[in-house]
């Protein structure tokens, strides 16, 4: 996307970094429990504590995890990969280095497809590779933020948590593009069940790394990396504002510098946090306490047969079943229970169109407003496949199956004993409906003779008036078919 300005055209050129904690048992180098909600520094031990003689033992559930995600992602799975140390000093690292990876990732080259407003882009990924985590500091003082801090505390538990990195290649260039891919590559973790990828307690972290150039040239700008943007919408609109920044930044005679930023929800602003470090500046090594792994294809062959299929393929599947675009797009990431009803339900003979629709739209409505889980509720697919048929058979309206639907949500049981239970059974009796019917005719004499007339767009006034005399209950089909014959 080129964006026009007073004095120019100008191309935003936009990487991700993706930080996923992976949900293992243990830590990635020690025994210690993964539980990052537990009492703060409960969770340590000499290992992830850093203390004098503490050797630190590969994780290797880990490791077929993070083989998992980049097979996911079209990743080649490096057959030779090594840990190094990555050397910086800062408190939430106890060795004054953390162990990651540098030229050997365990993943490199895949992609990941999105589309953005009906139009479709590939973004690469670079490298996908294995780290741990840092420990996690508290902020306190206004707003708990670094910059309006007092003073930090710092809680070990989450220190050397198994942490993946998935970098992008510099393949996008607006911010809803950007969202689109965290949101893609959320829904891709998701379905391998390695984390729960929480963004708002930090299991899924991005990073964006932002540039513009003018249009039409070939070298890529100074990169700004932004933090802290801990939603898809901050993500979206922190990496639309930095580009508006950089532009205007560099048409007042500004230069942009290397750097990282931190981004205010508050005000909708990046801010300058400290100068952007260099690859040269951590001054990688291999680590010298872990051995090389050797990663053959005999050992990924297993991880790579025992893939789920993923969000993109089956959205793909639920179109060819005739789900519109968007009800496909929403169901294929959805929940496991979601889902599994969904296929029950049409495995029973249930309608997919209809069945997907209530479940997108009726049933995630019902849940949003009374504040709790699918899993919690008693509906079945066996219910879904009796609702449709009562709807198909002409025994409740649209309307009266939503209804319906909530009662079945709320435990109060079965569609058709709720329907009955609620007197939300149609009426099919053309007698009973022609005696409604020729009092409304009586009642509106001149609209009647315009739909006599041909205005056929007065069916819906009197479709209308015979639904509200009857509280809902007539069946609609019916009326319709009274009233053109009558006319």
């Amino acid at each position: 996307m080129i964006v026009e300005s007073a004095s120019g055209r100008w191309e935003p050129v936009i990487g991700i970094e993706v930080h996923v904690e992976l949900e293992t048992k243990s830590k990635m180098f020690c025994g210690c429990t993964v539980d990052t909600e537990a009492e703060p520094n409960t969770n340590v031990c000499p290992v992830c504590l850093a203390l004098p003689g503490a050797l630190p033992v590969i994780n290797e559930r880990a490791i077929e995890w993070i083989a998992r995600i980049g097979l996911a992602l079209g990743c080649t799975v490096t057959p030779d990969t090594v840990f190094s140390r990555k050397n910086y000093f800062y408190a939430d690292i106890p060795k004054g280095y953390q162990i990651s990876q540098f030229d050997l990732p365990v993943c490199a080259d895949g992609h990941l497809d999105i589309e953005v407003d009906g139009v479709a882009s590939r973004v690469g990924i670079e490298r996908a590779h294995m780290e741990e985590d840092t420990a996690k500091s508290q902020h306190a003082g206004d707003g708990g933020r670094i910059h309006t801090a007092t003073s930090t505390l710092v809680d070990f538990n989450r220190a050397g948590v198994p942490l993946v990195e998935i970098v992008s290649r510099p393949d996008m260039h607006t911010g809803a593009q950007a969202r689109a891919y965290a949101q893609a590559l959320r829904q891709v973790v998701l379905a391998l069940d390695v984390s729960d990828a929480k963004l708002e307690e930090g299991s899924m972290r991005f990073d964006a790394n932002v540039s513009v150039r003018p249009e039409g040239e070939p070298e890529l700008g100074t990169k700004v990396e932004v933090k802290n943007m801990n939603s898809f919408r901050s993500l979206e609109r922190a990496v639309d504002h930095e580009i508006s920044r950089q532009i205007a930044h560099i048409e007042s005679g500004g230069t942009v510098i290397q750097e990282t930023r931190h981004w205010d929800e508050a005000d909708g602003r990046t801010h300058g946090m400290r100068t952007k470090e260099g690859s040269s500046d951590y001054r990688y090594f291999t680590e010298p306490d872990l051995p090389p792994m050797h990663l053959d294809e005999d050992w990924v062959a297993p991880i790579r047969a025992a893939l789920p299929e993923l969000p993109e393929a089956r959205a793909a599947r639920y179109r060819q079943m005739g789900l519109e675009a968007g009800a496909a797009d929403v169901l294929a990431p959805a929940s496991p229970r979601a889902r599994e009803l969904f296929e029950s339900a049409v495995g029973a003979g249930g309608d997919p169109r209809q069945v997907a629709n209530w479940l997108v739209q009726d049933v995630t409505a019902w849940l949003r407003k009374a504040d709790t889980d699918l899993e919690a509720t008693p509906l079945s697919a066996g219910h879904l496949v009796e609702l449709g048929r009562l709807v198909d058979d002409g025994k409740l309206s649209s309307s009266a199956a939503v209804m319906v639907l909530g009662h079945v949500l709320a435990g109060d049981g079965a569609p058709a004993g709720v329907a009955e239970a609620n007197d939300l059974i149609q009426i099919s009796d053309a007698g009973a409906l022609e005696s409604a019917i020729d009092e409304i005719i009586a009642a509106n004499p001149e609209e009647w003779e315009r739909y006599v007339g041909g205005e056929q767009k007065l069916t819906g006034f009197f479709v209308g008036q015979v639904m509200r005399v009857t509280q809902g209950k007539a069946d609609p089909k019916l009326v319709s078919q009274i009233l053109r014959d009558k006319a």
